[in-house]
């Protein structure tokens, strides 16, 4: 691998980390926060249930993040269950937002589950490319 060459391996971790980051301090906020505090970004609730599900939700995908970030050259289902997680997670949000409310965390939520998954993917797929490549001899 040349000097200039960008290594997508160390991307791909890196990007999977973050989402897991970003998943796990979602879920606890989806737990913790008061009814109050989440009614600020347009969500009327009269219980915390499905709000705490959520949460814990998010906290289970980012193990996924997680334990592909952790073993990349095995993850390909993982791989596949994070993009799948993240893509779904836009369609859900987008839909929501065109055809129910239209709250701006939901389109914002989906815009930016939509691009997670991208780097996923396209990390993914470059650092699969990467790694099919013969090694060129250096002299």
């Amino acid at each position: 691998m040349k000097k200039t060459d960008i290594n997508y391996e160390l991307a791909l971790k890196w990007i999977l980390w973050l989402i897991a980051l970003h998943s796990i301090g979602f879920g606890i906020s989806l737990i913790v926060l008061p009814i109050s505090v989440i009614e600020v970004f347009g969500f009327h609730l009269q219980e915390k249930f499905f709000a705490v599900q959520g949460g814990v939700f998010h906290i289970v995908v980012s193990l996924a993040y997680i334990m592909a970030a952790l073993d990349l050259a095995h993850s390909k289902k993982l791989i596949i269950l994070s993009c799948t997680a993240k893509f779904m997670a836009t369609i859900f949000l987008l839909s929501y937002f065109f055809f129910g409310k239209q709250i701006f965390m939901v389109i914002f939520s989906g815009f930016a589950d939509f691009l997670m998954g991208l780097a996923i993917l396209v990390l993914y797929l470059l650092y699969k490319q990467m790694n099919l490549k013969p090694i060129a001899d250096e002299k």
